[in-house]
């Protein structure tokens, strides 16, 4: 039996998404991976989520490839992983269900009337203090008269408080009760579920079987190079270019966050929730890509505006290589 390090993160796929659905294995992908992916999970009928967004995590198509490629996780055909139950293993399912539907409404009621008694404690106590207030305002009042010599005014007790549970409730129409009770959502407690006979270690194995295409042509590929070169090294050197077209190389530490718009990817130094990106970097198919001057310009005016460096990141399928290109805004002329 394999040890948990030697545990691969399973990647569920489903219409050609991969999705991460355990909260462990997204910890270890960011941690030690440095794959971040977007949180996609929403709550129905509650607004503003896009700031607090849950599982499952939405991985990239280079970032599923990295995986593969580095045989850190694998591709789970979800779908035909869940098999048909029996129906001895419905009946059973439903029953553990029903079971802890009514273990939490027990608990939930529980809770419900310990706390109602500490109410009508904590009610009846105030009552009581507040009675004993009142005697003794009413005493310092008869006390004071006296001493002035003049006539106690005849202080009329007040109603003793009637005791909470001897109170008369006001009639009302019986509301029936309601709880939050939690389901399990996960499959991987279920008997018919069977994630190892749908599970595929290799891009060429999950293209076979028709799971997964990614990547399918030359611009997917060069994507996928130029995340891995960036991806798969602890130290990325930048390369910073200066007007007499130098090179400035600095071993840094790097994140790469997922891409928001087409085609780019944002290098960071570190976790993108604590770093900014210190570049912008764009895919170039091939080497003999035409690059138009207005696009070299727009370019680097945009990453200097926005303090950072934009990077042209050319991908050479003969060579297997990928060479960098930084462009900065002199703001000459």
């Amino acid at each position: 039996m394999s040890s948990e390090s030697d545990r691969k993160i399973q990647l569920r796929v489903s219409n050609q998404k991969a999705y991460v659905w355990d909260v462990d294995d997204i910890a270890v992908l960011r941690s030690q991976h440095h794959i971040c992916g977007v949180l996609a999970g929403t709550l129905p009928h509650l607004s503003q989520q896009n700031v607090f967004l849950g599982l499952p995590l939405l991985l990239m198509p280079e970032e599923v490839v990295l995986l593969l490629e580095n045989q850190i996780a694998v591709l789970i055909d979800d779908p035909n992983a869940h098999r048909v139950p029996s129906t001895k293993a419905l009946q059973s399912w439903n029953a553990e269900r029903q079971a802890s539907i009514q273990w939490q409404i027990a608990t939930a009621e529980a809770k419900e009337a310990s706390e109602k008694a500490t109410k009508l404690s904590t009610t009846d106590e105030a009552l009581r203090k507040r009675k004993e207030r009142e005697e003794k305002r009413a005493a310092a009042a008869r006390a004071k008269a006296l001493a002035e010599g003049l006539e106690p005014e005849v202080v009329v007790a007040p109603n003793p408080p009637v005791p909470a549970e001897d109170r008369s409730s006001t009639p009302s129409v019986a509301a029936t009760p309601s709880y939050t009770v939690t389901i399990p959502a996960s499959s991987s407690s279920l008997e018919w579920y069977a994630p190892d006979a749908s599970a595929y270690a290799s891009l060429e194995a999950a293209r076979a079987a028709g799971i997964w295409n990614y990547p399918s042509d030359l611009h997917e590929r060069a994507k996928c190079a130029v995340f891995r070169t960036c991806g798969s090294r602890v130290d990325l050197w930048e390369v910073v270019s200066n007007l007499e077209e130098t090179f400035l190389f600095t071993p840094v530490r790097i994140t790469l966050f997922s891409a928001r718009f087409h085609n780019i990817i944002y290098v960071c130094t570190g976790d993108p929730t604590r770093y900014h990106s210190h570049f912008v970097a764009s895919v170039i198919n091939s080497p003999t890509t035409p690059i138009r001057p207005m696009e070299v310009v727009a370019h680097g005016r945009l990453g200097t505006a926005t303090k950072k460096s934009h990077l042209f990141c050319e991908w050479d399928n003969e060579k297997q290589e990928v060479s960098y290109l930084s462009v900065e805004w002199a703001g000459f002329g």
